[in-house]
């Protein structure tokens, strides 16, 4: 697949992540169909938060396999937790989410989707 594919299909997913929610790069990779992927996921975000138009994406809602703000620092300030606070979502550690109670699926979505 084609980097340029890849990350359309990435931000697709993003802008499906509900208010409230968090997913993962690794289910967003896997969404996508690409097991190891998830660092590919990390590009993807980082090029879209850059880029003008970027921030109509909730990337902010990407956190890594543990919950942890990892994307943090492509933030300013401490926007990405600021965000997620605004939104309800609760911290376990001062930079991590707490994943089981806040995690949204995105292959669960497409499959709901399908029905």
């Amino acid at each position: 697949m084609a980097k340029s594919d890849f990350y359309q299909k990435v931000y697709k997913i993003v802008e499906q992540i509900p208010y409230g929610k968090v997913t993962t790069y690794g289910a967003i990779s896997g969404a996508i169909g690409v097991r190891s992927g998830a660092r590919t996921v990390g590009y993807a975000l980082n090029n879209l938060i850059t880029h003008p138009g970027g921030e109509k994406y909730p990337a902010h809602r990407v956190v890594n396999a543990m919950g942890q703000l990892t994307g943090r620092g492509h933030f300013p300030g401490d926007s990405m937790r600021e965000k997620l606070e605004q939104e309800g979502v609760s911290f376990k550690k001062e930079y991590t989410v707490d994943i089981d109670k806040h995690f949204w699926s995105p292959v669960e979505a497409a499959e709901n989707l399908s029905e």
